[in-house]
C-alpha cells in the first residue's frame, strides 16, 4: 500500500466509522458489496470525504464511477491524476 492509499484508507475508515484498520483494507478488493460491506451510500460519504479533502469532484451520476470506487488502488490512482488539493 503506498502512502496516498494509506490516507485514503484512513480517509474511509473515519468517515464511515469502519471497524477495520485502515492498513487492513486490501487496495485490490472491491470497495463495493461483500468484503468491506459497504454500499451506494457509503460510496457517496467516501466521495463527499474525498472531494473534500483532495478536491476531487466525484459523481454518482458518472459512468467512470463505477471503475473508481473498483478498488482502494482505483480510487487512489484517480486521486492522484485529478487532485487539485
Amino acid at each position: 500500500m503506498n502512502e496516498l492509499e494509506r490516507e485514503i484508507a484512513e480517509l474511509i475508515v473515519q468517515a464511515l466509522s469502519l471497524e477495520v484498520r485502515p492498513e487492513d483494507i486490501d487496495p485490490m478488493a472491491p470497495l463495493y458489496g461483500d468484503e468491506y460491506g459497504l454500499d451506494s451510500i457509503d460510496m457517496l460519504e467516501i466521495a463527499v470525504a474525498v472531494s473534500t479533502r483532495y478536491g476531487v469532484e466525484l459523481r454518482s451520476d458518472d459512468v467512470e464511477s463505477k471503475n473508481v470506487f473498483a478498488s482502494l488502488r482505483a480510487l487512489s490512482n484517480h486521486v492522484a491524476e485529478h487532485r487539485t488539493q
